[in-house]
């Protein structure tokens, strides 16, 4: 019905989209309508270019009822369309003054500047709904004052997705280093732990600017959301009370090494 391959279904399974509801006795897969439901929203998302783990955080917080979905996916391809119009726009203008032998810089850096808007749009609605970006606001305005609010909002207002892309990467890298060295009772003062913090250290130093502000600010947001109830919350907890413990003794032991 979805012209996938069993392929793809089984890799589904494994990158953790789309597992089926039960299996056989003979171990196939069996799968629901509300699973076919969750395969045409894979579907449409890598459509529209998402990479897999932007697939699945936007299946975590997105919509569940299937109008609701729908509507979201058709309003999510027309501002990619309307985006395309208008770089198709430029470049054709661009292609116009290169016929007539017109070597127009200006015309290029339009080019590039529409690109750039195209890709600077409030991406942010794609991983979180309205509910869950309002509550963030409201933790941001309960962790940092409104000098730091306004420092931050400078510090970001050019901040694309590609950027959060690079920046999910890299702290999905340092997590799942410090859930390994968690896992296997690794000394956290020992020489691969302080490898690990020195690059955790650095993330959040390129984060805040080193700014002690905006560092007790960030401080104060991760303990704003860890009083809300899990529910409430923006997004979920990453790490558990043990590997929290352990990060914090490493970065402590870091830190005073820096002395």
């Amino acid at each position: 019905m979805a012209s996938v391959s069993v392929r793809t279904l089984r890799f589904y399974d494994q990158a953790g989209l789309l597992s089926p509801t039960s299996y056989t006795e003979a171990g196939y897969r069996l799968y629901t309508d509300s699973d076919f439901l969750r395969l045409q929203q894979i579907l449409a998302l890598k459509f529209l270019g998402f990479s897999l783990d932007e697939i699945k955080r936007c299946l975590r917080v997105g919509p569940t009822g299937l109008r609701e979905a729908l509507a979201l996916q058709k309003a999510m391809m027309q501002e990619k369309r309307e985006q395309l119009d208008a770089v198709i726009a430029a470049i054709e203008e661009t292609q116009s003054l290169l016929r007539s032998n017109q070597q127009e810089w200006e015309s290029i850096v339009r080019v590039i500047r529409v690109m750039q808007m195209s890709q600077s749009n409030d991406w942010r609605k794609k991983y979180f709904s309205d509910e869950q970006l309002q509550r963030m606001e409201e933790l941001s305005k309960q962790s940092y004052t409104e000098e730091q609010r306004a420092k931050l909002a400078e510090w970001g207002k050019n901040w694309s997705e590609e950027d959060q892309r690079v920046a999910n990467q890299q702290w999905s890298a340092l997590s799942t280093e410090l859930k390994r060295l968690t896992a296997a009772g690794s000394d956290p003062t020992g020489p691969e732990a302080q490898t690990l913090a020195a690059r955790w250290a650095s993330q959040v130093s390129g984060f805040t600017h080193d700014d002690p502000g905006i560092l007790e600010g960030l401080k104060n947001l991760y303990q704003n959301m860890g009083k809300m109830p899990a529910g409430e919350r923006p997004y979920p907890v990453l790490y558990t009370k043990e590997e929290v413990a352990f990060m914090q003794k490493m970065l402590e032991a870091y830190h005073e090494g820096q002395k």
